[in-house]
C-alpha cells in the first residue's frame, strides 16, 4: 500500500525529532542542575583576601572584623603556617582540635590541594606565611590528583561529538529494527483492509501483537462474502424472474394481438369495433415494448447483456434511427429536424452500435409519448475534442425545475434502494442510462432552448 513508505517516514520522522528534542532537554537539564549548585563564592578567592588582610602587629597577627564574620557565616577556620618554622603561628578560636600545629613540607603539599584531617582546606599567601583556610567536611569536593592526559584533553570536543554521533546511530538502528518489525507485523493487516475495500476475500494469519485485529478482519471477510454471494444470488433471480415473467407474458400477448389483428381487419364489424381493435393492438405494442425494456434494463443493471463495442459513426447512428422512425410512418405531428452543422461529418466513437441505437431511439419515443398534441423532435451532433455529444430534444411541454432535477439525480424505482411508492420516471431513461454507462459516457437532462425537454449523451471518443 501507497501509506507503507509513508508511515516509515512518519516514524524515522519522529524519531529523529524525538532525538534532537531528548539532546536539547538533557543539555538543559544538566545546565539548569549544573547553575543551582555551582555556588558564586569560591573558596580559593575567599583564601587570598583573608591572606590580604592578615596583618602583623606589635600584638601579634590580627585580621579585620568582616573578614572573620564572613568566615564566621561561611563555618570555615584559618590557620597561619610560619614560612620558617612551620609551626601555626596564628589561629582562629573555632579551630578544631584534632587539626596539627606543626607541619612538613609534604603535609603542606598534600593540604594545598587536598584535606587535612577529612576538612577541604584552601591557601592564600600571606605575609611570612601561608595562610589555611578550612571548611566543613561536605561544604566542598576536591580532587586530589587531577592529572588528564594532554592528548585526551585536545580530543575532547572532537571524541564528545563522535560519542554522540555513535549514540544517535545507535538509537537509529535500534529504531529500525523494532519498527521494521512491528512493519511488517502490521503490513498483512494494511493489504487484507485494502483487498476488503476491493471486496477480495481476506485471509489473515493470526498471530503476533495483531492476532485479535487479524482474527476480526478475517471474520469481517467472511460476513461480507456471504453477503456478496446472497446478493448475487437475489440478483441473478430477480433477473431470471423477470426474464421468465417477460418470456410467459409475450406467448399471450402475442395471441392477442393476432386475434386483434383479426378483429381490426374484419369487415363483419362495425367500425367502432374495429377501432376498439386497433386499439387493443396499440396498448398490447406498448406492453410488448415494456416488457422488452424491462428485461433489457434488467440484463444491464446486473450486467448480463454483453456490450459488443466497434469503432461507429455517431452520425452514422443517429441518422440511421432518424429514417427508421420515418418508414415507420410517424405521425406528421412529430417531424423530426436535423440540427448538425454541414462541416461535421463524422463523429468516431468506441460504442455497441445496436445499444446505442436503442438509446436514441428512446430519447426520440419519449418526446413522442410526452407530446399528444405533437411537438418537433431536433437531432443535432457536436464533436467536442475528447467527447461526441449526441443531443435530442423537442419543443413540447418540457418539464419543471424540480423534475429536471429529480431526473438527473433521484435513482429509478427499479434500482433505488429505498421504499418508494413514486414511479419516478419510466423505464425508456433508465436504460438509456443505462447504455451509456456502459460506454463509460454521462447523460445530462436540461430545458431544451426549443421550450421542451432536452438530453444530451455524453460519450468518450
Amino acid at each position: 500500500m501507497k501509506s507503507i513508505p509513508k508511515l516509515i517516514r512518519r516514524f524515522v520522522g519522529i524519531m529523529a525529532l524525538s532525538t534532537v528534542f531528548l539532546v536539547i532537554l538533557n543539555i538543559i537539564f544538566f545546565a539548569i542542575v549544573f547553575v543551582r549548585n555551582a555556588s558564586t563564592f569560591s573558596p580559593w578567592d575567599m583564601a587570598d583576601h583573608a591572606a590580604a588582610a592578615l596583618q602583623l602587629t606589635d600584638g601579634g597577627y590580627s585580621i579585620s572584623d568582616n573578614v572573620m564574620a564572613e568566615l564566621k557565616e561561611e563555618n570555615a577556620w584559618a590557620i597561619l603556617i610560619d614560612n620558617d618554622t612551620r609551626q601555626v603561628v596564628w589561629r582562629t578560636d573555632n579551630l578544631p582540635n584534632n587539626i596539627p600545629m606543626q607541619y612538613t613540607l609534604s603535609n603542606i603539599a598534600e593540604l594545598t590541594r587536598g584535606y587535612v584531617d577529612g576538612y577541604p582546606t584552601f591557601t592564600g599567601e600571606a605575609q611570612n606565611g601561608l595562610l589555611v583556610l578550612g571548611f566543613p567536611k561536605e561544604r566542598f569536593w576536591k580532587h586530589t590528583r587531577a592529572s588528564w592526559d594532554y592528548n585526551f584533553i585536545a580530543n575532547l570536543p572532537k571524541n564528545t561529538i563522535i560519542f554522540l554521533i555513535i549514540n544517535i546511530v545507535l538509537i537509529f538502528l535500534i529504531y529500525v529494527v523494532v519498527d521494521s518489525k512491528l512493519l511488517r507485523s502490521i503490513r498483512p493487516i494494511t493489504n487484507g483492509i485494502q483487498n476488503l475495500s476491493n471486496g477480495s476475500p481476506v485471509c489473515i494469519k493470526e498471530k503476533g501483537v495483531f492476532a485479535e485485529l487479524a482474527e476480526k478482519i478475517n471474520k469481517t471477510s467472511k460476513i461480507l462474502q456471504m453477503q456478496a454471494e446472497q446478493l448475487r444470488k437475489k440478483e441473478t433471480a430477480r433477473a431470471n424472474w423477470i426474464a421468465g415473467v417477460s418470456h410467459d407474458v409475450r406467448t399471450p400477448l402475442s395471441m392477442i394481438m393476432g386475434y386483434a389483428g383479426q378483429l381490426e381487419n374484419s369487415k363483419n364489424l362495425s367500425e367502432i369495433e374495429r377501432k376498439k381493435a386497433a386499439v387493443i393492438i396499440r396498448q398490447s405494442s406498448r406492453m410488448k415494448d415494456l416488457i422488452n425494456d424491462l428485461n433489457l434494463a434488467s440484463k444491464l443493471e446486473y450486467d448480463m447483456q454483453p456490450l459488443t463495442m466497434k469503432r461507429e459513426n455517431a452520425i452514422s447512428i443517429v441518422r440511421q434511427v432518424i429514417v427508421e422512425f420515418m418508414n415507420t410512418n410517424i405521425d406528421d405531428k412529430f417531424p423530426i429536424e436535423w440540427k448538425t452543422a454541414d462541416t461535421l461529418s463524422a463523429c468516431y466513437i468506441n460504442a455497441d452500435k445496436d445499444l446505442l441505437k436503442r438509446a436514441i431511439s428512446n430519447l426520440i419515443q419519449n418526446s413522442i409519448n410526452h407530446n399528444e398534441n405533437g411537438c418537433v423532435i431536433y437531432a443535432s451532433i457536436d464533436d467536442d475534442n475528447n467527447t461526441c455529444k449526441i443531443c435530442i430534444e423537442d419543443n413540447g411541454k418540457g418539464a419543471s425545475d424540480e423534475q429536471i432535477d429529480r431526473l438527473n439525480n433521484a435513482p429509478h424505482y427499479m434500482i433505488c434502494d429505498t421504499n418508494t411508492t413514486e414511479q419516478r420516471h419510466g423505464l425508456g431513461l433508465l436504460i438509456v442510462k443505462q447504455i451509456i454507462k456502459g460506454h463509460n459516457g454521462k447523460i445530462l437532462i436540461d430545458h431544451s432552448e426549443y421550450g421542451g425537454f432536452k438530453v444530451v449523451l455524453i460519450i468518450p471518443k
